[in-house]
C-alpha cells in the first residue's frame, strides 16, 4: 500500500524565531536552502506517483532544492494555518494579550480553527488514501500535524501532539489495513 511522505518546508527567518507564518510568503533563509537541499539524497531514493506542494515559496523552494519540483503540483489545500490577527506573532505575545490562548483549541481571530484546517486536508487524505505508489507532499508545520492526524483518524486538534521541525520527513502509511505514521519527525 502506498506510503505519503510529509516534508516540511527548510528553515525561515519566521521559523527560526517562533512567529506564527501562515499565509506571509517569506523565503528559506540560507540554512534553510542547505536543509532543503540536504533532502535531496533520501528523496532520489524513492519513487513517487504524486508529488504536492503548498503554493508559497518556502515549501516551492524545498520542494525544487530536494529535487522533485518539476513533479509538483501546487495544492491550496496545503497552505499553513491562516493565523488571521496572529500571523507574525510569537505564542508568547499573544499570551501576553490572552493568556490562555491555545492554537489548537482557539484557533485564531480572523483566520482558520483546526477543524477548518482539517476540513482542507481531509480532502487530500481521501486522494491520497486512493494511490498505488507512494506520494511526496511539501507544507508546512501545523497543516502537516493536522493531516498526520487526519490520516490516523484523530480529529485535527490531535495534531498538537505531533512537534514537526523544519526540513524533516514523515511519512504516513498503512499496517493490516489500518492508517499509522511510519516515520515522524526524522532528519
Amino acid at each position: 500500500m502506498a506510503e505519503i511522505l510529509l516534508v516540511r518546508h527548510g528553515q525561515t527567518e519566521w521559523s527560526r524565531d517562533g512567529r506564527h507564518t501562515g499565509r506571509t510568503d517569506v523565503p528559506l533563509t540560507e540554512e534553510g536552502r542547505g536543509q532543503a537541499e540536504r533532502l535531496r539524497k533520501p528523496l532520489a531514493a524513492r519513487s513517487f506517483e504524486r508529488v504536492l506542494t503548498s503554493p508559497l515559496r518556502r515549501a516551492l523552494d524545498t520542494c525544487r532544492l530536494a529535487g522533485l519540483g518539476d513533479r509538483a503540483e501546487r495544492r491550496d489545500e496545503l497552505l499553513e494555518w491562516d493565523y488571521g490577527e496572529y500571523e507574525g506573532r510569537t505564542t508568547a505575545s499573544i499570551h501576553e494579550q490572552r493568556g490562555d490562548w491555545l492554537l489548537w483549541r482557539d484557533g485564531c481571530p480572523g483566520g482558520e480553527s483546526a477543524a477548518d484546517v482539517g476540513a482542507r486536508v481531509d480532502r487530500v487524505v481521501a486522494e491520497l488514501r486512493g494511490l498505488a505508489g507512494d506520494a511526496a507532499l511539501f507544507a508546512h508545520g501545523h497543516v502537516l500535524r493536522v493531516l498526520a492526524a487526519r490520516w490516523i483518524r484523530l480529529g485535527p486538534e490531535a495534531g498538537s501532539m505531533f512537534a514537526l521541525d523544519t526540513a524533516t520527513l514523515s511519512a504516513c502509511g498503512w499496517e493490516h489495513g489500518l492508517p499509522v505514521l511510519t516515520l515522524w519527525n526524522a532528519r
